[in-house]
């Protein structure tokens, strides 16, 4: 099952760079829309967390309130990301709440032990 769980965390890892980048990319041009790639990205962050959440390793599985955390931050980039995607252009609050969530959603993966 490691090697499931490898792959897992790469297409994980693959998602945040395409979640953060393709928002970090819109906020530079001063653009503030969601692109295709803040889409994919959340939606490979949503489906490949789940299944990192799935108990495949022997005993080494992160704490359930860290699981909880980190799927509702996920589902909040979500659904931010998936209503605003048609607006041709999003509040910059708005925008910068994705980017914060983002950011935040990747510390509690790391910092949380």
């Amino acid at each position: 099952m490691e090697p499931l769980r490898l792959i897992l965390l790469y297409a994980h890892l693959i998602g945040f760079a395409l979640l953060l980048g393709g928002a970090v990319g819109q906020y530079v041009t001063g653009r503030t829309r969601i692109n295709p790639l803040m889409l994919w990205g959340a939606v490979i962050q949503l489906v490949t967390g789940l299944g990192l959440a799935a108990p495949l390793r022997n005993g080494d599985e992160p704490s359930p309130a860290k699981l909880a955390t980190k799927l509702v931050i996920a589902l909040m980039i979500f659904v931010m990301v998936f209503f605003s995607r048609k607006r041709e252009v999003v509040n910059k609050g708005h925008f910068l709440a994705i980017i914060g969530l983002t950011l935040v959603n990747a510390a509690v993966a790391v910092f949380w032990r």
